[in-house]
């Protein structure tokens, strides 16, 4: 993989240096002190993905990510020292189509391979990602039994690339008594599940928490899957955390959650599938959508980054396709009858 570093520390830039060269496969193309050079480097040579740090003089890490998705959009991972001093400015960088956010390689303190680990992790999975083809089709499921006097209400989210801004404006959006009980999948690594549950509380006015293993999805709650592990729907309608699959490059995957709301949820729901790279959660919402259930998949105009809604729309497994400004309506619209 082609990668650009964009840091103003020289102890930084040679921590990603070293770590990258365990991957022989990996080569630095271009080295960036500030925001402003990124965005002039990356015009002339877009990488195919660029390790950002947060906090640079001129211009910072994100806003030098929301230049360069408007203008030459590729892969983003946001490097920085201390994500939990960042935290916001991780999840404003996230917001404008940052995929992911890992810490920077410890130097010279333990084993230098164990340290780089996380990194080439992050980094593998969006190779992936950014070659995935999916040649799978979604496969009919048998319709769970509904009461007719079942009138719990769901909504399943899922959101990669530019979620946490998408996810920020769609919660703000709802009401504090909103019925329905609210399920967020985001691709976001466990180290950062906790600093934005707590960013999007504050950013929403909603009170956001982890979802925790074995509890049900309730009304007036919004559960955010908060581990590596992937969140699933059991049959006696709790909320459970697996490995499995394990093959599952998204981790969580929206799919797996998706799914399981088809294959198991027994009162109302609807899907919403938001900004994000690659194609997770579309099979999913086709489920849900034979399911009987009303889907919704962002519009491209209002996405930060079109692809799994793009994804959705394809397979025909949106009813409706919305501006952000209008799902939130919509939700409250299905959930007040």
């Amino acid at each position: 993989m082609r990668i650009a570093i964009v840091n103003d520390m020289p102890m930084a830039v040679e921590a990603l240096r070293r770590a990258l060269a365990y991957e022989p496969a990996h080569q630095v193309v271009w080295v960036a002190a500030n925001g402003a050079e990124a965005v002039q480097r990356c015009s002339e040579q877009t990488p195919d993905l660029i390790l950002m740090d947060l906090i640079m003089p001129v211009m910072d890490g994100v806003e030098a990510t929301r230049r360069i998705m408007a203008q030459t959009p590729c892969a983003i991972v946001i490097v920085t020292v201390d994500h939990k001093q960042n935290v916001h400015r991780v999840f404003e960088a996230m917001g404008h189509g940052a995929l992911d956010v890992v810490d920077t390689p410890a130097l010279g303190a333990g084993d230098p391979r164990e340290a780089a680990a996380p990194l080439l992790r992050k980094i593998l999975n969006i190779g992936w990602l950014i070659g995935q083809q999916s040649s799978s089709a979604a496969r009919p499921l048998a319709a769970p039994l509904r009461q007719a006097s079942q009138r719990r209400g769901l909504v399943a989210i899922g959101s990669s690339a530019g979620g946490p801004a998408a996810l920020e404006i769609l919660l703000k959006a709802l009401p504090r008594d909103f019925p329905a009980a609210i399920v967020l999948v985001q691709h976001v690594d466990q180290v950062f599940a906790a600093g934005m549950a707590e960013w999007l509380s504050s950013a929403s006015g909603l009170k956001v928490r982890l979802a925790c293993e074995g509890e049900p999805p309730q009304p007036g709650e919004v559960l955010l899957a908060g581990t590596n592990h992937h969140i699933r729907l059991l049959k006696n309608g709790l909320l459970a955390y697996t490995a499995e699959p394990v093959n599952e490059i998204y981790r969580p995957s929206i799919d797996v959650f998706f799914e399981s709301v088809a294959r198991f949820w027994t009162g109302d729901a609807v899907g919403v599938l938001l900004t994000g790279m690659g194609q997770d959660g579309a099979k999913g919402l086709k489920l849900m959508r034979q399911q009987g259930y009303l889907t919704i998949a962002q519009d491209q105009q209002s996405s930060a980054v079109y692809g799994m809604p793009k994804a959705a729309a394809a397979m025909d497994a949106a009813v409706e396709i919305r501006p952000l400004e209008r799902i939130a309506a919509r939700l409250m619209e299905k959930f007040s009858k």
